[in-house]
This record gives structure tokens, C-alpha cells and sequence, in this order.
């Protein structure tokens, strides 16, 4: 496998999407970080939340929407708006159909001691699966239901219940170079169809399925009509962009506060058991990176701690190297879900694989199952003659 240019400062690849280096070869997204470390003003970010909030506070049923996967990002908004501004909030969330035991479990448990109501949506698992393959095929990344799923239908239910003022958790200048900490960074259809819907619309999606969907089917992906959002004069926002976002601190404090459960994650290290546990799916989303990138969440985590001063760069590759590429145990169940064999994974991964990486499928090693594995839900599959059809649109498409 060829060896990746990576940061001087941190441990993040030259494949990272957005990322340049400087002179000094240092990643923007450390830049980044030193402009929300010594440029911005965060008491200033403060007061303007404060006047946010208190613009919004008891002009309706609900004070704000927070859209709520169980993970610690969420977790810690849903506690902070509580806490700190006695917020009544609607809880919403969109199931992407992977939850594990242990966020379905620590929901329970939050959703009471913080006293919420809460609104959880399912989409048509057998459109799901459809969904899954065609971005998988297309993009490389079976995921396109969730990102969409989680940043439009909470806007349908904003308007259906007509709560004007969103709070997501953090933004995306955490993570990439969409934004910087010095931009507003509204959560609205432009940053939606920036990188949200990896170019590819709920339009897109009905007319690359050929009639497998019907479109009413896909409203729940599609982002709501900006006329419908500004009749409830909507304001969406991170809260991340008022309050700095520091996700091993947070999870600390939504662990002693509410009793909140890490869980151990698929080729993660351990001691990042706060990071990514409502995804049964996670180890298949980074092994998809792994060869199409040549790198995966242990680097993206472990340059966080190297920002905030809690981890060498040396100690960083180390848990790379450890971690990094192995097979993860739930792509049987992931293959089953969307009719692939995992020759035709391999292939279609390997179509998407960026420059300058180039991966060596003979080299994979195989995780290890988590503790949990043998309760994951495993019914659902896909049968092999629909995921033949896409499959072959797919190719045809391709080749011609």
C-alpha cells in the first residue's frame, strides 16, 4: 500500500477531501483550529447566543428542534440547551436503520433524566436498501440516505410543527475546509447541497433508480423548499459556532451528568469509545475508506487530540498502524443488506480510490468482532436478483 504525504502537525493524508498543506506542511484543518483557539472571541459567540436564544424562548409550543442521533455530538447539545437556557425542545430522529444496543439505550435514559419530547422517524427499509446500493455504486459511500435523512427530514418536522430556530451540534471546520471558523456556517440548502448529498439530489436519486422508487418515497431525503422554511422564519445553526467544541470533555460530562455509554467501535481504539457508537456500520464505512483513501477514523481522531495538546504525532502513528484497514466482521451483514459478493465490493471501492493512494487488497487483515455483535440486527437482506438490476444499470451506464 503506498505510503500517504500526511501533515506535519497532525496525522491527517493528502486524501483527506478539502485538505491543502501550507509551506510549513501543515493542514488547513490544524490552521482551523488555531483560528477557533486564538482568533475568535468566544465570549462574543456567547452573548450572541444568548440573544439567540432569548429571541426564540417561549414563542411557541417548542423553544427549538434538535436533531438527535444518541452519539455524543447530539447528546451534548440536547444537554447544553437544557442545562445552561432551560430550553423545551423537540427532540427529532431519523433512524438510518443501523442503531446499536447501547445508543438505543443510552437514548432512553437521557431522553427522561433531561425530561424531552421526542420524535423518531424510520424510513422504508426496503428503499433504504435501494438507496444504500445506488450511492455505493455511485459514490463509493452507501451512506447518502443517512446524510441526506439526517439534514432534511428534521427540516420537515421544523415546519410541520413550526419551531423556526434548528441547533445541530458541531461545525464542519471541526473536520474539513467547507467553512472556516471565521465564516458563518449556516446549516441550510447551500451547505446541504455543497457536501451533504454528495452531489447527487433526491431528484437524481429517482431518476438514477429507474422506477425502483417512487418519488414520494425520497421526501424524507429531500430538502424542504426554501418559500415553505421561510414562512416559519427559520434560523439553523451549530452550536458549535457559538460554543468551542471539544468532543473528549463533552463526553466526559454527558457520561457523569446523564449516564451516558460509550461502546467499543470496529478498528477504533478503545480509548475513543465516546466516538461514532450508534453505527453498526462504522467499521464498513471506514474500511470503504480505508481503500479508497488510505486512512480512517483512528487518524481523524487521534489529530484531534494532537490540536488539543493530549497526543503525540508519534503516539498518533502508532495507532494507526494498529488499527487502520482491517476487514471489519460486519461487512457479512452489510453485503447481505444490499446483494453484494465481496468481490463486487472490492471492485466497486477500488473504483472510487483517490490519488495518490493506491490499495493492495492482498494485505488486508480481519477485525475483531465487538462485544456486542451477535445482537445486531441481522434481518433484511437484499435479494440477489434486485441488487443484479442496479448492479447492471449501473455498469451499463458506466461503460457507455
Amino acid at each position: 500500500m503506498s505510503e500517504l504525504r500526511r501533515c506535519s502537525k497532525c496525522v491527517i493524508p493528502e486524501t483527506h477531501e478539502t485538505i491543502t498543506f501550507d509551506e510549513q506542511g501543515v493542514c488547513n484543518i490544524c490552521r482551523q483550529n488555531e483560528i477557533k483557539n486564538e482568533k475568535i472571541d468566544w465570549k462574543v459567540k456567547k452573548k450572541e447566543l444568548d440573544e439567540l436564544v432569548a429571541a426564540y424562548k417561549g414563542k411557541g409550543d417548542y423553544d427549538c428542534l434538535v436533531p438527535f442521533s444518541g452519539g455524543k455530538d447530539s447528546t451534548w447539545t440536547l444537554y447544553y440547551l437544557v442545562k445552561e437556557y432551560n430550553l423545551k425542545p423537540l427532540v427529532v430522529r431519523f433512524d438510518h436503520g443501523f442503531l446499536r444496543p447501547t445508543v438505543l439505550e443510552d437514548t432512553i435514559r437521557v431522553i427522561r433524566k433531561l425530561g424531552v419530547d421526542f420524535h423518531h422517524f424510520t424510513p422504508n427499509w426496503k428503499v433504504v436498501q435501494k438507496l444504500m446500493l445506488q450511492s455505493f455504486l455511485e459514490k463509493g459511500d452507501f451512506c447518502w440516505h443517512c446524510h441526506t435523512g439526517i439534514f432534511a427530514y428534521p427540516m420537515w418536522v421544523a415546519i410541520r410543527y413550526n419551531i423556526p430556530l434548528i441547533f445541530w451540534g458541531e461545525p464542519s471546520a471541526e473536520y474539513t475546509a467547507y467553512y472556516s471558523y471565521n465564516q458563518p456556517e449556516e446549516v441550510d440548502e447551500k451547505r446541504f447541497n455543497r457536501f451533504v448529498n454528495l452531489g447527487i439530489s433526491a431528484e437524481d436519486m429517482v431518476v438514477r433508480l429507474e422506477g425502483l422508487v417512487d418519488e414520494r418515497d425520497l421526501k424524507p431525503f429531500t430538502y424542504p423548499p426554501l418559500k415553505e422554511l421561510r414562512k416559519i422564519q427559520y434560523k439553523s445553526v451549530c452550536l458549535g459556532s457559538y460554543v468551542p467544541w471539544d468532543v473528549k470533555t463533552q463526553s466526559e460530562i454527558i457520561t457523569r451528568e446523564l449516564g451516558w455509554k460509550g461502546d467499543v467501535v470496529e478498528n477504533v481504539p478503545p480509548e475513543y469509545c465516546y466516538e461514532k457508537i450508534e453505527c453498526q456500520f462504522q467499521g464498513v464505512r471506514d474500511y470503504i475508506k480505508f481503500i479508497k483513501r488510505g486512512y480512517t477514523r483512528p487518524s481523524h481522531l487521534s489529530s484531534i487530540d494532537i490540536r488539543h495538546g493530549r497526543l503525540s504525532r508519534e503516539e498518533a502513528l502508532k495507532l494507526i498502524k494498529k488499527y487502520e484497514g482491517k476487514r471489519p466482521a460486519s461487512l457479512d451483514i452489510f453485503l447481505d443488506y444490499i446483494g453484494l459478493t465481496e468481490e463486487e465490493f472490492t471492485q466497486i471501492s477500488l473504483s472510487h480510490m483517490v490519488s495518490p493512494y493506491k490499495h493492495d487488497p492482498s494485505k488486508t487483515q480481519k477485525g475483531e468482532k465487538t462485544h456486542d455483535f451477535d445482537k445486531w440486527l441481522k434481518c433484511g437482506s437484499m435479494p440477489r436478483k434486485e441488487s443484479e438490476v442496479q448492479l447492471e444499470r449501473w455498469k451499463f451506464r458506466h461503460s457507455s
